[in-house]
């Protein structure tokens, strides 16, 4: 049986869904990533799944399960790299799939988790993440026009 690679990125585990997602992939993906949040203490996982063409119900009830493990193990879970069909027959399946951020690609996703985590996403120990040296006061971010 194949098996979906989990990576460590900084604070984060990158799940790249590359393979036809079949049930007993699914589960097993379940538990990889289960098992890695803990032993690597994580605190986001980024599932992209831009290679799959079809999503059933049982792997969006299985992402939305995955979702909800991560989040008891104290990590947020975003899915990116949707496709409209996919989207689509998400919606059609009326699987809301509750828990489940989402994000256009990858580089949206880590940048989402950082924001709502702070997330040391490349292992800089905060930097750039708003934390303020001692006596210093934050400056508030202004996007350029």
């Amino acid at each position: 049986m194949e098996r979906v690679p989990v990576l460590k990125i900084g604070d984060i585990l990158l799940v790249s869904i590359q393979i036809d997602m079949e049930d007993q992939v699914a589960l097993q993906l379940q538990e990889d990533l289960a098992d890695r949040i803990v032993s690597t203490g994580c605190h986001g996982v980024i599932i992209d799944i831009s290679a799959l063409d079809i999503v059933d119900s049982f792997v969006g009830r299985t992402l939305a399960t995955i979702a909800s493990i991560s989040r008891v193990l104290d990590a947020e879970t975003v899915v990116v790299g949707m496709r409209p069909a996919v989207a689509i027959t998400l919606v059609e399946l009326g699987l809301s799939m509750p828990g489940i951020r989402t994000a256009l690609n990858v580089e949206l996703g880590m940048e989402l988790l950082a924001r709502e985590r702070e997330i040391d996403i490349f292992g800089l120990g905060g930097e750039g993440f708003g934390d303020a040296d001692e006596g210093e006061t934050e400056k508030p971010v202004v996007p350029a026009s």
